[in-house]
């Protein structure tokens, strides 16, 4: 039943859905090389299968369990010769982190000069076991564990195929019994066919003829749960990860959890209590001093007991940790370590040193003052070296029992500073810099920054933040103009695809010509098209027909469009399951205020009207059709999203006020500009004209903090 074409392979989707790289790139044959890593039965081999069926390549096939450098350099051979007949080699290496290091460096050349093309597949972590060179010069592609629906379609194709599968058979599964196959198989396509090919052939049917898996059948074809677990690989250094994350954490029910996953597939219960005995003064601490001792506790009573009642150890000394108040103030150790590294060796004070053999000599120990000759046992005075006084290390926190010593902390360390300073005790001067600073050449820097640059970065930053974009989404941006949604999405998603919309023929020719740059299957598709007839275009597109995308982006679209709801809806169509929409649009009416710009001293009267007036223009009729958070709101709640979350942030970016653009915005008495026609409405044209001095006084040529409102909104595709 191993699929022998892309259409037959069901699953991972992420790597090889409509408009996928790899999915691309195995339809055009041009597979470049690559590395399929996950657990078992995910379809690594078959990929490289397909792969075989699909290419024009020459197709070699080596295990790296049973091959060798021999195998590899033959393999080569036949490559070279191949090349000299103008035909490429593909060389699949199956389990290639099993090659030891001598056998991967035998293959790096003829990978970097291209010789073969590679395709390996690994169940462990390449980035760990595989060599860096060869991880460098190739794509990685993860596949995950295959989810319910997958694992019932191949167990559906297997059932109804006649020619490579169960077809031959007459056979009912029942519904719960197919539940436990799925459950049981863990994402493991494998064990799903294994077990139904076994629950089939061992059944006798019944007198229709019809061969009947119940649930008892099929619990007997797969009994027991295979959990992914290698004491040497991901999975055993991700899971005690988690495990300790949880403690860390305190959620018992997920320390439990991960507890038990790791005891049920073999993980040596030393090993947790010895992780536990580290996280018991690491992660609690002095917020529970009984922590180390309870842990110790279980640890030796594992040791007596051993397995299976050792589990009751295991299990206290995990909830015990879960449920401790937690303290990482151990950690000041570290920080001194890093002190004691760094900086130049201190002497020890002089009342501190041992005057055991030279009191009378040198003085060594004079003025020491013993504590317990004091009441409360303790008395302020130096123990730290001379520059180091005054240093925190030790920070404790108000969890558990150390809440009550964080005070007492506090008020000794005020008192050993009072006593440094009346013995006139001075910290050697800290260095801050290793040049002089140019503040005045600072602010210059700031302001010849390009105030547009820095808006639109904080626009694109914004798009970005809220569309959580993965390395293998396929993305649209609904109106590219020169591309800074769009390359940004290209550099963000290496084995997905971006669809660039465009009208405008300039900017489409733009982002062909930067494409240009890019390897053919890196490069964005565009598409000339208004985003009001956006839809149908990508509908009669070659390219982009029978996509669905992963996120949708644009930036001020929407007032180009007559009914933003249904044009809205009309995208929610070509979203996948999960899909977001992610528009971001300006907001008029929280743009920046000129009166705020000004300096009032000597006219708060005509401040106060000015301000009036600006209302008026920024909040009144006139902007009635803002972009505001509210109506962003409506618009997406009316196109029918789910879960759409609105945020607005205000952009500040420095912008140099010209002569000509102070003009603009005042105009003439005989055309006045929009806020001149504002000002002259509230104040009559003398006032408003003697205004237009001022501002061209206070303002012209020079460089001010401009203030923008952008709002947001990320929509989600409602489900049917």
């Amino acid at each position: 039943m191993r699929p022998r074409t892309l259409d037959e392979f069901i699953g991972q989707e992420h790597i090889l859905g409509h408009g996928r790289l790899l999915r691309r790139a195995i339809t055009a044959d041009q597979l470049s090389s690559v590395i399929f890593y996950g657990p078992p039965g995910t379809g690594k081999t078959t990929l490289a299968r397909v792969i075989a069926n699909s290419t024009q390549a020459h197709f070699i096939a080596l295990n790296a369990v049973l091959g060798g450098v021999k195998d590899i350099r033959e393999a080569v051979a036949e490559a070279q010769q191949r090349r000299h007949a103008g035909q490429r080699t593909i060389l699949f290496v199956d389990e290639v982190h099993r090659f030891n290091k001598a056998q991967q460096d035998a293959l790096l050349p003829w990978v970097e000069n291209g010789m073969v093309v590679l395709i390996g597949a690994t169940t462990e972590n390449p980035y760990f076991e595989v060599n860096k060179a060869l991880v460098s010069r190739s794509r990685i592609f993860q596949l995950k564990p295959h989810d319910g629906e997958s694992l019932r379609q191949v167990a559906a194709q297997a059932l109804h195929d006649r020619e490579r599968g169960l077809g031959r058979f007459a056979t009912r599964v029942e519904g719960d019994a197919l539940d436990h196959l799925v459950n049981v198989a863990n994402g493991d396509a494998r064990a799903v066919l294994n077990a139904l090919e076994l629950a089939v052939t061992t059944t006798e049917p019944g007198a229709d003829g019809v061969v009947v898996i119940t649930r008892e059948v099929a619990e007997e074809s797969i009994q027991q749960r295979a959990v992914l677990y290698d004491k040497e690989g991901d999975a055993h250094f991700d899971t005690i990860s988690a495990f300790i994350k949880s403690v860390r954490g305190s959620d018992a029910d997920a320390a439990l959890y991960w507890l038990a996953k790791m005891v049920y597939a073999g993980e040596d219960p030393r090993f947790i209590l010895r992780r536990l005995l580290i996280l018991a003064s690491e992660d609690v601490g002095l917020a529970d001093p009984q922590a180390l001792g309870v842990v110790a506790a279980a640890a030796q009573a594992y040791d007596y007991v051993g397995l299976p009642e050792g589990r009751y150890h295991l299990a206290q000394a995990t909830l015990y940790l879960a449920t401790a108040p937690k303290s990482n103030s151990t950690m000041g150790f570290f920080d001194a370590l890093e002190t004691v590294r760094n900086e130049r060796e201190a002497e020890v004070p002089n009342p501190l040193r041992d005057g055991n053999r030279d009191a009378d000599g040198f003085g060594h120990g004079s003025g020491y003052a013993y504590p317990h000759a004091y009441r409360d046992h303790w008395v302020a005075q130096q123990y730290l070296p001379g520059a180091l006084q005054g240093k925190v290390f030790y920070q404790p926190s108000d969890q558990g029992a150390e809440r009550h010593v964080r005070e007492d902390v506090a008020r000794r360390r005020e008192a050993q500073l009072a006593a440094m300073l009346e013995h006139d005790v001075r910290a050697a001067s800290e260095i801050l810099t290793t040049g002089p600073i140019d503040r005045a050449r600072d602010r210059w820097l700031e302001r010849t920054v390009s105030a547009t640059g820095a808006r639109l970065a904080a626009v694109r930053d914004a798009v970005f933040e809220a569309a959580d974009l993965a390395r293998h989404h396929v993305v649209l941006d609904v109106a590219a103009g020169t591309g800074l949604l769009t390359w940004e999405a290209v550099r963000r998603t290496p084995e997905g695809l971006v669809v660039a919309a465009t009208s405008d023929a300039r900017h489409a020719q733009t982002i062909q010509q930067q494409a240009s740059h890019l390897a053919e299957l890196q490069r964005p598709v565009v598409v000339d098209a208004e985003p009001a007839c956006l839809v149908g275009a990508l509908a009669s597109h070659e390219r982009t027909r029978n996509l669905r995308f992963d996120r949708v982006l644009g930036r001020s679209v929407l007032s180009s469009v007559a009914d933003p709801s249904a044009w809205l809806r009309e995208l929610a169509a070509l979203l996948t399951p999960r899909g977001l929409v992610v528009l971001i649009e300006s907001d008029a009416s929280g743009g920046q205020r000129l009166s705020a710009l000004l300096d009032w001293t000597d006219a708060e009267a005509l401040a106060k009207e000015v301000r009036a007036a600006e209302r008026v223009l920024y909040c009144g009729d006139g902007v009635k059709q803002a972009w505001t958070s509210s109506r962003l709101r409506e618009v997406a709640n009316a196109a029918g999203f789910d879960d759409v979350q609105v945020r607005e942030a205000i952009i500040v970016a420095d912008q140099r006020m010209t002569a000509a653009a102070l003009d603009r915005w005042f105009g003439t008495r005989q055309a006045p500009g929009p806020y001149g026609a504002a000002v002259r409405t509230a104040l009559g044209d003398a006032l408003a004209e003697t205004l237009a001095r001022r501002f061209h006084a206070q303002l012209a040529e020079r460089v001010v903090p401009w203030r923008s409102t952008v709002v947001t909104v990320r929509a989600t595709r409602r489900h049917a």
